[in-house]
């Protein structure tokens, strides 16, 4: 057997997070066994349904970087495929015509709660042998409705929760298509695994109830059915579920925050899924660990903290060249001026090690990028009279001195041994001369990035 996995997302929104975490969990089940994955988008609410959403949908997957094999499908582009299999079924009298208003439903529905019954709809057009249906409305149009069994009970053993059964009465006569045509959504999937051949079906906890009116119609269609496996939603920080009133929950915001593809996926990984007890792995390195078997059947808890630990250490692990483009467009939109500035890949490397996000590094970038406005009491508590000569000799010596790291250390420890100084006196008053903040990488990497002559520029200030 080929193992044929999809991910499905319906287009109304953005990528939420819980949604990456099952396309990574089915993207990567394909790849361990050599199968295939594929995207299908579910558009069928063409209320909410729009193409920007389709964008941010397919934007998300690119930027985490799960490639579909085959896709995207779309079901409104296979709407006569759908009308063809539900002529079959009424042909077959596994599907019938229905014409109980709205109105009438509500009203079947609320006798059955007075009557302390489950509500359901009460088959009143449902054929059966020896029963006589009523008369047809004149001018409405009818939906069509899945023929349930009545009997008997729908079970599967999901890969994640285990054996789970419906009773078949808990279940009504679902509808299948609207009365202008159009079928509902979860006739849809359902011919969609079937037509895709879908092998596994890993998809979130809340589909569940979906479960057992999907195996039906597809036992009702005589074809094989997937495996199936729900995973508990990601539950929030307070326990609750992740809100946009709350979270950050598209993963597009995450890229906005200034967090790494390879630290997402390696984080969304952890959430509900382990391989003993490694926390930081390749996506290679997952792949080839990925089953089923260790999927967790608890909630997992995002955790902020947890993510910008990962973050950080594939922002260690990334070159330099890569993370100063990923910073570039935003730090020109905070005002950066990079003509005869130091080379950005340099300076990055100058505070990737504290890094938590990519936004956090363009930030501690910009110091080489901008004018210097220190606070004027700043200056008059660092730049005294008592330490001025010495500053003077340091910028006389930085005319002549060989410029790199090891020379101008050198120099500089010169002039402390000849003022009696000690390193924060000295140090100090030129971060703020040079970036015009107190907090910076080593003194003599900063000198060494600004070069000779910006250096020489702005210690000018201070001649006597």
């Amino acid at each position: 057997m080929t193992v044929r996995t999809r991910f499905a997302p319906s287009p109304t929104g953005y990528l939420h997070v819980g949604g990456a975490r099952t396309a990574l969990f089915s993207w990567a089940f394909a790849r361990h066994h050599g199968g295939t994955f594929v995207l299908r988008i579910e558009d069928t609410d063409l209320e909410r349904s729009t193409p920007e959403a389709v964008q941010a949908i397919l934007d998300g997957m690119n930027w985490l970087g799960l490639q579909h094999d085959e896709g995207p499908f779309y079901q409104m582009q296979r709407m006569e495929r759908y009308r063809a299999v539900l002529a079959e079924m009424l042909a077959n009298g596994t599907a019938y015509h229905c014409y109980s208003s709205p109105e009438e439903v509500e009203a079947m529905r609320e006798r059955q709660r007075a009557a302390g019954e489950k509500p359901r709809y009460d088959g009143t057009w449902r054929p059966e042998t020896g029963k006589t249906l009523p008369a047809i409305p004149a001018d409405r149009q009818p939906v069509i409705r899945f023929k349930n069994p009545l009997e008997g009970d729908v079970s599967w053993n999901d890969v994640v929760k285990g054996q789970i059964t419906i009773n078949n009465r808990e279940l009504d006569d679902l509808v299948i298509a609207r009365p202008d045509g159009t079928p509902t959504y979860n006739f849809c999937v359902a011919v969609d695994d079937w037509d895709m051949q879908i092998t596994h079906v890993i998809r979130g906890d809340d589909h569940v109830n979906n479960t057992p009116r999907q195996i039906n119609i597809l036992n009702a269609l005589g074809v094989t059915l997937p495996q199936y496996g729900h995973v508990p939603m990601i539950l929030g920080t307070d326990g609750q579920k992740l809100s946009k009133r709350r979270d950050a929950v598209s993963v597009m915001d995450y890229f906005d925050k200034g967090y790494l593809p390879e630290a997402m996926l390696n984080y969304l990984a952890r959430l509900g899924w382990s391989h003993g007890d490694d926390e930081i792995f390749s996506m290679e390195q997952m792949c080839s660990w990925f089953d089923l078997t260790h999927l967790s059947g608890s909630a997992a808890q995002f955790n902020p903290e947890k993510l910008a630990w990962i973050n950080n250490h594939y922002i260690k692990a990334a070159d330099n060249q890569r993370l100063a483009d990923l910073v570039r467009p935003q730090m020109l939109k905070d005002g950066a001026e990079f003509a005869g500035a130091p080379d950005l890949a340099a300076v990055i490397a100058l505070f990737k090690e504290r890094a938590n996000t990519a936004v956090e590094l363009g930030q501690a970038a910009m110091l080489f990028y901008r004018q210097p406005a220190a606070e004027q009491a700043l200056l008059q508590q660092h730049v005294t009279d008592a330490v001025l000569p010495a500053l003077r000799q340091y910028a006389e010596a930085c005319k002549t001195v060989e410029w790199n790291k090891v020379a101008l250390s050198v120099a500089l420890k010169q002039v402390l041994a000849d003022h009696g100084l000690k390193m924060p006196q000295l140090a100090m008053p030129l971060r703020l001369l040079l970036t015009g903040q107190l907090q910076t990488p080593s003194i003599d990497a900063v000198v060494e990035l600004f070069g000779r002559e910006v250096v020489l520029q702005r210690l000018n200030v201070i001649a006597g």
